[in-house]
C-alpha cells in the first residue's frame, strides 16, 4: 500500500488543486510551486505524512487525495475505502495533521 500511496503522492503534487489565496497575488500558474515552497518552508505538512496517518488510524484502499481551502485554512481531503468497507472523507489540517472532520458511509 506505500507504493500506492507514494505513486498517488507524486501525482497529487503535480496535478492537485491546491489551495487558492484570493488576494495574495498566486493564480494557477504557480499554485504547485506554492505547495512546494510551503511544504519546504514547512507551513503545511507533505502529503505522504498525512496518508502514513490515515494508514495507521483507518487504513483500506485510498480512492483521492488532494489539497483544498477549508474556510480560509488549507486541509488535505482524504478519500478511502477502509479495512471495513466504508467509505470515509477524511479532512486534516494540512498545517498540523490534526483530523478536522471525518464522514462515512455504507
Amino acid at each position: 500500500m506505500k507504493a500506492i500511496f507514494a505513486l498517488l503522492l507524486a501525482m497529487t503534487l503535480l496535478t492537485a488543486s491546491p489551495v487558492r489565496a484570493e488576494g495574495h497575488g498566486r493564480d494557477h500558474d504557480d499554485e504547485h510551486d506554492w505547495v512546494r515552497r510551503s511544504v519546504l518552508a514547512g507551513e503545511i505538512m507533505p502529503l505522504a505524512k498525512i496518508l502514513d496517518r490515515v494508514d495507521r488510524e483507518f487504513g483500506g484502499e485510498l480512492i483521492e487525495a488532494e489539497l483544498d481551502d477549508h474556510h480560509g485554512r488549507p486541509v488535505y481531503e482524504i478519500k478511502l475505502i477502509g479495512r471495513d468497507g466504508r467509505m470515509r472523507k477524511l479532512l486534516y489540517d494540512a498545517a498540523d495533521g490534526t483530523l478536522l472532520k471525518s464522514k462515512e458511509r455504507r
